[in-house]
């Protein structure tokens, strides 16, 4: 049986703040570099447990 939710509950709830909006800001080279250096050994290391396990 579908029961119908009491509306005056959400009333008392708090109010949400205002967040306050991040820019994006772009990666330097050097954090480019690093990123993908910590992406290729993980999927090397993907690589070796995959070809361990199967």
């Amino acid at each position: 049986m579908i029961i119908k939710l009491d509306t005056s509950v959400f009333r008392l709830t708090k109010h949400k703040t205002e967040t306050v909006k991040k820019v994006a800001v772009p990666l330097t080279r050097e954090q480019w570099i690093t990123a993908d250096r910590i992406v290729i050994i993980a999927m090397f290391i993907a690589t070796i447990a995959g070809a361990i396990l199967f």
